[in-house]
């Protein structure tokens, strides 16, 4: 049995399902043992029921108000304060960007061993194995710690939810933060309350077939109704038919959906390296020769503008009407 301590992270007011995924890795790794968990923000406490459901058997909240939004010095502290006090068996990150700034400066702090990108993780012979793909996903490799604690940053979207729940503790930590030397003033954000891309089950990527900005509201119309996010290659976003807020790519950003609906996207070797390892593919292009279709499960030759449109009206048939 081992103690294991989970950072999670929340977004608007809500947990991020990410930070629920890690806790489900946390109960295998435990084999029983004590699952602990570590909010931030003035707001923290609300989150302690749902962490109690999803198996946490402690709470710490860091409810200062210089955790409500994130800065890497205070997070830092607060963090290594924590690990001190819990002395855990091993730690788990959500691996967003949170998770791949502070993971490595903790890694060091503590001269841990860091496995980044994590989408699986098992227990064998006493040993913890992690798995995480390398080649931009192209193969997998597991690893485990040799030495110090296992410590890893989990991938959203690839460990299902396990629900457990159990009687559990709250530790309200009052962390010491000093010597900050950042300071946010303001946050602009550009996304509007739509599903977060890098956590949604399904997502509809367009590319330079979408041909301007307004091909992006076709797009946006599918994914509202699938209550998806809205991706793009890096071609869209070079051309400035979308921010690059929503590339999927090498450069951009790794997905992993229940479902990808690429549209207009050719398949070049750096876009799929952000979204091959999604469950169902479905590509839609009128190039028969694309290399998109070489990974989609399902292919559509067609133009796109025609197709789009028919699915969203048959999709509302079924899903807004029934």
């Amino acid at each position: 049995m081992r103690k294991v301590l989970v950072m999670t992270e929340a977004k608007a007011g809500n947990l991020r399902g990410v930070s629920l995924e890690s806790l489900a890795a946390a109960q295998r790794i435990a084999e029983g043992g004590e699952i602990i968990t570590v909010a931030f923000g003035s707001d923290c406490s609300h989150y302690a029921n749902v962490l109690g459901k999803h198996g946490a058997n402690k709470v710490y909240l860091v409810g200062n108000k210089e955790f409500d939004v994130y800065t890497t010095d205070a997070y830092l502290q607060a963090l290594r304060q924590v690990i001190v006090e819990v002395e855990p068996d091993a730690i788990l990150m959500p691996h967003t960007a949170i998770g791949k700034d502070l993971a490595p400066r903790i890694a060091a702090c503590f001269g841990l061993g860091l496995v980044s990108d994590v989408i699986d993780v098992q227990v064998g012979d006493g040993d913890v194995i992690f798995t995480r793909p390398i080649y931009s996903g192209k193969a997998f490799e597991k690893k485990k710690a040799v030495s110090g604690i296992p410590f890893a940053t989990i991938r959203p979207n690839n460990i299902p939810v396990a629900e457990m729940s159990r009687t559990f503790e709250i530790v309200h930590f009052n962390a010491e933060i000093k010597d900050l030397r950042t300071f946010v003033k303001e946050v602009v954000r550009k996304t509007t309350g739509r599903v977060d891309l890098s956590e949604a089950k399904v997502v509809i990527s367009g590319g330079r077939g979408v041909k301007s900005s307004d091909g992006f509201k076709t797009l946006q119309d599918l994914a509202d109704i699938l209550e998806g996010a809205v991706g793009a290659s890096r071609g869209a976003c070079d051309a400035e038919y979308c921010d690059y807020s929503l590339q999927i790519g090498q450069t951009g950003k790794v997905v992993t959906p229940d479902l990808y609906i690429a549209c207009g996207i050719s398949g070049a070797i750096q876009h799929l390296a952000g979204m091959s390892n999604s469950k169902v593919i479905v590509a839609i292009n009128k190039d028969p020769e694309a290399p998109i279709f070489q990974i989609a499960d399902y292919g559509i030759v067609g133009d796109l503008f025609e197709v789009v449109p028919l699915l969203t009206e048959e999709l509302k048939k079924v899903l807004v009407n029934s």
